[in-house]
């Protein structure tokens, strides 16, 4: 065990190092990066100024190796918008998307285990039909457009919600429903084809033949052995709503990494949104890390080499 976690955290340093060369590089190569953080009306005297001032100026090889060397005492640049270390503008607004992801993803897995079981439990009956059709609504429809609905429906029409910010335990809902929409169908669709998946199986047909009943089957039995791939859908989900939750934070105002990014953007506040991205990055790669642990964990069975 001690083993294969140190080969994964090395594998995890590895995946970070891809990400920030990735990041490194890409902002790079897409144009001057003096000239995209300044207005279209800046003289060549600003770009130089700030191409200069920011070590744009020196090979991109050198730049490469200072960001390496920045990276390892945790210097991130600062922003040049708020003028401030790029990574603590980060990891304050990281608990805020976190807080939204934990809520989005509950809701995400309640919704979406219980549609899974009740899909595979009721196979092809009518109620199986209503879910695979329910499911497929969720995964086709926009989230911005869910947000929007929601915004519509439950705050301007009924006034049970707030629209925007995060003034307490009301001003989650929406956003956190808006943002588990989509990921409800993947957990589903996994836990309906694990579970039926796990019933055809030799030991589940003889539990049949000694006369258990079908309900007993599949919660006593069942549902822990069709867990486990679940797991890995449900970690990757909550990996993609940290990463991903730029559109919902900038539709409800939600103060997080999300809405952080956009205002780094608008702004043309290249450092913010470099470090953004890379400790977005570095939480997924975490998640990922952690997932297999607790797979292992659940089913020593399989084999770490």
């Amino acid at each position: 065990m001690k083993r294969y976690l140190l080969k994964r955290l090395g594998q995890a340093l590895l995946a970070v190092l891809g990400a920030a060369t990735i990041v490194f590089f890409i902002i790079r190569l897409s144009g001057d990066p003096a000239r995209l953080m300044l207005p279209p009306e800046a003289s060549e005297e600003q770009v130089s100024a700030l191409r200069e001032s920011l070590g744009f100026n020196q090979p991109l090889w050198m730049q490469y190796l200072d960001y390496l060397r920045n990276l390892l005492t945790g210097d991130l640049g600062h922003s040049l918008y708020y003028k401030e270390s790029a990574l603590k503008l980060v990891l304050e607004r990281m608990p805020a998307t976190i807080d939204l992801a934990v809520f989005a993803i509950l809701i995400a897995v309640t919704f979406g285990l219980l549609a899974g079981i009740l899909s595979a439990y009721k196979k092809n009956s009518w109620i199986d039909y209503i879910v695979n059709a329910w499911i497929f609504l969720t995964q086709s429809l926009p989230v911005f457009w869910i947000g929007i609905v929601l915004i519509m429906v439950f705050a301007v029409r009924l006034h049970l919600l707030p629209t925007s910010g995060n003034r307490g335990l009301e001003s989650i809902v929406l956003p956190a429903v808006t943002l588990a929409a989509y990921p409800i169908a993947p957990i589903a669709r996994t836990m309906r084809a694990s579970l039926l998946e796990v019933m055809d199986k030799g030991y589940m047909v003889t539990s049949r033949a000694q006369g258990f009943s079908k309900r007993r089957r599949v919660f006593k039995r069942g549902l822990k052995n069709a867990f486990l791939p679940v797991i890995t859908v449900i970690s990757l989900e909550f990996g993609v709503m940290i990463a991903g939750a730029v559109v919902t934070e900038t539709i409800f105002s939600w103060p997080g990494v999300g809405q952080l990014i956009i205002q780094g953007v608008g702004n043309r506040d290249f450092p913010l949104v470099q470090a953004s991205i890379l400790v977005v990055s570095t939480i997924y790669i975490a998640i990922t890390l952690i997932t297999d642990l607790i797979y292992h964990r659940l089913d020593p069975r399989i084999k770490l080499q």
